[in-house]
């Protein structure tokens, strides 16, 4: 199956380009490291797959921090009464911004949990739009630099050079890197469940 979808993404790399453009605008790290993996493999092309990656987060994050900018600039409503279900991952990025400043601007991107909302809470904050487009731009060139360069040595690894194929003993490594990856995203729910309740009580 899995050789059947590479082979599908082969022959429509419009499709595989679309799914990167998407994957980059929802916080899809994975979907980044597989394209560039790929593009190891020859499937693709790392300088497309880097560039769609870059310009997608930039855009998306531009985009929610001038929405911030515009609550900043037109105050209604308390956000808890606009974004109940948000609040709290608000709460938590104001207290990083608030701490950490530029740091935090540069780094949200790997923040997971409020990596969306963390541009609302910068625009909502105040920062000068200016240098948020600085400090914005550095941020994704190096998030993309990173995710495109560690899928391209995922790629190495798990491909074969001269056939483009998975190898073998590739699938079978996938499989548990992949079931460690799912235990370990249903052992982080259970903890956050339970720490939520901890503190309801």
């Amino acid at each position: 199956m899995l050789e059947s979808l590479i082979d599908f993404l082969r022959q429509s790399p419009g499709i595989a380009y679309l799914i990167v453009f998407f994957g980059a605008l929802i916080e899809g790290e994975t979907i980044i490291l597989s394209a560039s993996a790929l593009a190891a493999a020859g499937y693709l092309s790392i300088s497309k797959v880097f560039a769609i990656a870059f310009f997608s987060t930039l855009f998306i994050d531009q985009v929610l921090f001038y929405v911030g900018h515009y609550l900043h600039q037109h105050p209604g409503r308390p956000l808890s009464e606009r974004f109940p279900r948000l609040y709290e991952k608000f709460k938590r990025a104001v207290v990083l911004l608030k701490k950490y400043d530029t740091w935090f601007i540069l780094s949200f991107r790997f923040i997971y949990g409020i990596r969306a909302v963390s541009p609302i809470v910068i625009g909502l904050c105040g920062s000068a739009p200016r240098r948020f487009v600085i400090l914005n731009f550095v941020s994704a060139l190096v998030w993309a630099l990173l995710s495109c360069g560690l899928g391209y040595c995922l790629g190495d690894y798990l491909f074969d050079p001269q056939t483009g194929r998975l190898l073998e003993r590739s699938v079978g490594q996938m499989q548990i890197v992949g079931g460690c990856i799912l235990a370990g995203f249903v052992l982080a729910f259970l903890l956050l469940k339970w720490r939520h309740r901890a503190r309801s009580r």
